[in-house]
């Protein structure tokens, strides 16, 4: 049971502002469509049908970066989903924004400028800080309520995702509870059988959190990615020559050198004190000369001069196998680098055996989501498929989420003030 308010307690004919998070790759500076779209569009349509009157927020890249563009094709395949017009201002907060804020209709939609070009909201401080901003005292008076739809940037504490939660009544939208609820069910819910856990990704720091944390709920932890080959080295056996001394960051081996420097010792303790708990890869894939993928046990790594890209398929059939024995099974990172098909067997070998299994799922954890799109698999043979990246690890590890804090302490202090 969740702690904040939802859509289902808001009142009715308000003026509401809502934070979403359609942050999107680019390309050629064409935005591009992507799940986030269709997900937030259920809370647009929601209230539009209502009837109230909305504002949206969103950020899209950071200031200085090629992905940091305006909103105005966010609109258009927003409201493509959403099956109502969203009207882009090319302002947040200015005379511009709150007119256009005034001048709305029960059930319009407008989609205000890119929070990310104003400058009260990066900074991460306390969410009363944020509150005092003129960002913040400026539009929130224009509103009835505050949404926040935004988990997948629920762990920022930004202007537009702390602030407002602060002087206006407070409610999720249908992403943030949904998100909540399936991405906290491996701390908040007790399973009969088997829990595994397939970890991959690049970052060893995100494996080994979620080992620490989860190693009284977790039965299995099956490793795949940059992480994997890094307990793999900690098992004896050879993924990079010279692992330990940090060469290029920029190519898989560099990579595996950095991590290595930062978090070698604590694989290895980890390695030492789960190894009943832990399932590496039996076999790598790499690229042959000839282009075309090429697969080696463990055993004959040092056979190979090579980046490995992918577990191999002996690996998928085992982790397939645990998975199949599960009740449930959580995903964070992918197996391998799923966006070159040579290099897809892991990630989509894991996900499919998941489909097939009649268990309770949650995919998520950078870009692994993406998979499901990219190989045809149905996303409703999942229990849930999450969007979110960073709030992703952190509600699997039990780190507060600023937005969710901010919207379980508006509950708690306003439910009774604003029923009177």
């Amino acid at each position: 049971m969740t702690a904040f308010r939802t859509l289902d307690d808001l009142p009715e004919a308000q003026r509401v502002l809502c934070r979403l998070d359609l942050n999107s790759p680019v390309e050629d500076g064409e935005v591009q469509d992507n799940r986030r779209f269709e997900r937030h569009a259920e809370t647009v349509r929601e209230l539009s049908e209502a009837g109230h009157r909305v504002a949206l927020l969103a950020h899209q890249g950071r200031p200085g970066r090629d992905t940091f563009v305006t909103l105005e094709q966010h609109a258009d395949i927003l409201a493509n989903y959403a099956g109502v017009d969203v009207t882009y201002v090319p302002d947040t907060y200015g005379e511009e924004a709150l007119e256009a804020v005034q001048s709305l209709e029960a059930g319009e939609v407008v989609l205000l400028e890119n929070t990310r070009m104003v400058d009260a909201e990066l900074p991460e401080e306390e969410p009363a800080t944020k509150a005092d901003t003129e960002f913040v005292q400026t539009l929130a008076p224009a509103f009835d309520a505050y949404v926040n739809d935004a988990y997948s940037a629920a762990h920022r504490s930004h202007a537009s995702l702390v602030g407002f939660s602060q002087v206006l009544p407070a409610y999720a939208g249908r992403v943030m509870a949904t998100e909540y609820e399936a991405n906290t069910a491996v701390a908040a819910r007790e399973f009969d059988g088997k829990v595994t856990m397939v970890v991959g990704g690049t970052k060893a720091t995100d494996v080994i959190d979620v080992m620490e944390t989860l190693e009284d709920t977790v039965d299995t932890f099956c490793l795949g990615g940059i992480a994997g080959q890094l307990f793999l080295h900690a098992a004896g056996h050879s993924v990079a020559d010279g692992l330990g001394e940090v060469d290029d960051p920029a190519d898989a081996a560099g990579l595996l050198d950095e991590q290595w420097a930062a978090n070698g010792e604590t694989v290895d303790e980890l390695l030492t004190e789960r190894a009943d708990d832990i399932e590496l890869a039996v076999d790598l894939a790499y690229e042959a000369e000839n282009g075309e993928r090429a697969e080696v046990a463990v055993a004959d790594l040092d056979d190979v001069d090579a980046e490995f890209l992918d577990i191999g398929s002996d690996t998928v059939a085992a982790y397939g196998s645990e998975i199949r024995d599960s009740e449930a099974v959580f995903v964070k990172g992918a197996l391998g680098v799923f966006e070159d098909e040579r290099f897809a067997d892991g990630t989509v070998g894991v996900l499919e055996a998941i489909a097939e299994t009649d268990c309770f799922s949650v995919v998520g954890g950078g870009d692994t989501s993406r998979a499901i799109e990219m190989y045809g698999l149905d996303e409703a043979d999942f229990s849930h498929v999450s969007i979110a990246g960073g709030a992703y690890i952190r509600a699997l590890t039990g780190v507060e989420l600023a937005a969710v804090a901010e919207l379980e302490r508006n509950a708690a202090e306003r439910t009774g003030l604003d029923e009177t």
